[in-house]
């Protein structure tokens, strides 16, 4: 790597630095090429969750522990690049972010991006965890956190496990109550945007926006 940089290597090898070592008769190389076999790709492997690599011999827990963290880090990072960002003017460096950081969730997770007057992103915050419906996304929660937030201005985001990005008939009655909610304190819906396997549904783009 140190010759010919990080991408002449494979993902084996990769895996095989985060490793650092490998077992009784199988190195880390051997090791990182087993995992790429068993997950499918380097994307299986840092969209598993912590009992998913425990159940892999050889795996224990200082190695589960770096590709957590190189999984998070990845997350992180751009997330980290979204802030401050404009989402009229780059769009698809927002929805880039929140497909790889929802696409592989085994559950629901309901997000909201708060945004300020020049629809520049403020912050994100997880706000729900489950089924999105009635009972589980609260309006009220999300102008608490925009207003706390100074937001002007919000894009609802949540992930489909299932892979599908049509949205379910409670998708489109809890926008329509959140946007109702935000309207009453000024605080205007940009998006939904549902997140499903390397595709996402734009409630915006399809003119579901009242």
């Amino acid at each position: 790597m140190t010759r010919f940089g990080a991408s002449a290597l494979s993902d084996a090898d990769l895996l095989a630095l985060l490793l650092r070592n490998g077992m009784k008769g199988k190195d880390a190389v051997m090791l990182g090429r087993e995992l790429v076999g068993k997950f499918g790709s380097l994307r299986g492997i840092l969209a598993a969750g912590p009992r998913e690599l425990q159940a892999v011999k050889g795996l224990g827990s200082a190695k589960i522990a770096s590709i957590l963290a190189a999984s998070e880090m990845a997350k992180r990072q751009l997330g980290q690049e979204i802030r401050g960002k404009s989402y009229a003017r780059d769009p698809e460096a927002v929805v880039n972010y929140l497909t790889v950081s929802l696409r592989d969730l085994k559950r629901e997770v309901f997000k909201v991006l708060f945004l300020d007057k020049g629809n520049r992103i403020l912050d994100e915050k997880d706000l729900f965890h489950g089924t999105v419906d009635e009972a589980a996304v609260h309006p009220r929660e999300v102008v608490r956190a925009a207003l706390e937030l100074h937001a002007t201005a919000l894009i609802l985001v949540h992930n489909h496990p299932s892979g599908r990005i049509q949205p379910s008939p409670e998708d489109r009655e809890i926008t329509r109550r959140i946007q109702s909610a935000c309207q009453t304190v000024g605080i205007k819906v940009l998006d939904h945007i549902i997140v499903g396997d390397n595709q996402f549904f734009s409630f915006n783009e399809h003119g579901l926006l009242a």
